[in-house]
């Protein structure tokens, strides 16, 4: 079971560094209409983030081999956390308590989701 929850974890991880990595492709300086969203489409950053979804895609799949559904998508809220962190730190996006207090709350129904899948 332990590979399962592994993969679960990888594909968090490449998701949230996806996530990470169309922001940067969504940097300032592109034209507007079709003509920048093609600009934005082909920034190697763009394309990157594309990659890591799809790798965070396959091994999601693996870990529902296993795992059971309503237990790995709630821990995808785990995304949410890594991701509004990785804001703060490398965008200088807004963090308030408000926004730590229900990242918090994400990460302790997580938890008890994740305690409620192991076997008795």
């Amino acid at each position: 079971m332990m590979p399962y929850w592994l993969a679960l974890g990888g594909a968090l991880l490449t998701g949230a560094a996806g996530q990470v990595l169309l922001k940067i492709g969504a940097a300032s300086g592109l034209g507007s209409g079709a003509a920048g969203m093609l600009q934005q489409l082909l920034r190697p950053a763009t394309m990157v983030g594309f990659v890591f979804y799809f790798v965070g895609a396959m091994l999601y799949i693996i870990a529902l081999r296993k795992i059971p559904v309503s237990v790995a998508f709630p821990c995808a809220a785990l995304q949410y956390l890594a991701v509004a962190v990785l804001g703060w730190i490398a965008f200088k996006e807004p963090f308030a308590w408000v926004q730590a207090g229900g990242l918090f709350l994400i990460l302790v129904g997580v938890s008890m989701l994740a305690l409620s899948a192991r076997p008795a």
